[in-house]
């Protein structure tokens, strides 16, 4: 069984979760460099099945595109480009940043680890594929 992916794109750094294998557990992975971002799903690939990834879809609260949705949508082409078998999705990510703050502040107990802004990035890449899984019943 091939596991699912989510992707919270930032323009410094990335966030990623991913499923099991049987899609009942989310797992807020890595947040990585942006710039490493590819490769490291490249090598993530080579080792685990992955059968789609949701990546955020950044939108203001009306619902119109934020000026860093244009660098989403070539990230995800070049996803469907690099890995024709995988599907690509995107998904909306409104207020995980605000989620993921505040899942972080009543969990984690220590002052300097709830300072670690990557902790956001991958909590929110979690919250995003589990958002997709809601919305696609199977949470």
């Amino acid at each position: 069984m091939a596991r699912w992916m989510g992707v919270d794109y930032g323009n410094k750094k990335t966030g990623i979760a991913v499923t099991d294998p049987l899609k009942i557990i989310t797992t807020a992975l890595i947040t990585v460099p942006t710039g490493e971002l590819l490769e490291y799903i490249t090598d993530y690939m080579s080792k685990e099945t992955v059968e789609l990834i949701v990546i955020g879809e950044p939108l203001h609260p009306d619902g119109t595109p934020l000026p860093q949705h244009a660098n989403i949508i070539g990230f995800s082409r070049r996803l469907r480009k690099d890995f024709p078998d995988i599907e690509v999705v995107l998904h909306d990510e409104r207020y995980t940043s605000i989620e993921a703050k505040a899942i972080i502040q009543k969990s984690v107990k220590s002052k300097k680890k709830r300072q670690d802004k990557t902790l956001v990035d991958k909590i929110s890449a979690a919250l995003i594929l589990e958002n997709y899984m809601q919305s696609k019943g199977l949470f």
